[in-house]
């Protein structure tokens, strides 16, 4: 009976391993949907004596998209961001994490420029608040200031035809 134990303890651990291995690890629940973002004060990129926050964008549905220069999934989705902006169907605001703002600059100035704003969270803290796992991350907030959607990884032209637009659209109305 005492050698049916560690057998019995090896198999639940293979059916956890096994259910495991079958979920997306890009779908990371976030704790933060339904309730509001976090609040912060953040200095602008291009203006650092300026500072925006969640406050000053309630009454409109909105993107944050988290990125950072150095990261090399955010230039896969930065095309996707750039179609995105030329649509105008929803500002897009950038969180710059954890970077420094010369190459922040110069990386907008190179591949353009899709935010409404970026805002520079040069130690991560905001990004702790939010639950960023690492970069990208792009979070949906509505007109009340409740996150509504996270996206983890790269957004793609197929995430934000059919999950993005469709959200956006119903939050707009």
């Amino acid at each position: 009976m005492k050698r049916l134990i560690p057998f019995g303890i090896f198999i639940v651990l293979v059916i956890f391993f096994a259910i495991g291995l079958k979920l997306n690890p890009r779908e990371v629940p976030s704790p933060l949907i339904g309730k509001p973002a976090p609040d912060f004060h953040l200095a602008l990129l291009q203006k650092p004596t300026q500072q925006i926050g969640p406050a000053d964008l309630r009454g409109k549905v909105w993107l944050l998209n988290v990125w950072a220069s150095w990261c090399a999934s955010c230039r896969q989705e930065h095309e996707v961001l750039l179609d995105l902006a030329k649509r105008n169907i929803v500002p897009v605001y950038g969180m710059d994490y954890k970077d420094q703002d010369a190459p922040a600059l110069t990386w907008l100035q190179r591949l353009g420029n899709p935010y409404a704003a970026v805002m520079v969270d040069p130690d991560g803290r905001t990004g702790i608040d939010y639950g960023v796992y690492g970069v990208p991350e792009t979070y949906l907030i509505d007109k009340g200031g409740v996150i509504r959607h996270k996206h983890t990884g790269p957004v793609t032209e197929e995430t934000l035809e059919t999950t993005l637009l469709p959200m956006i659209k119903e939050l707009q109305k």
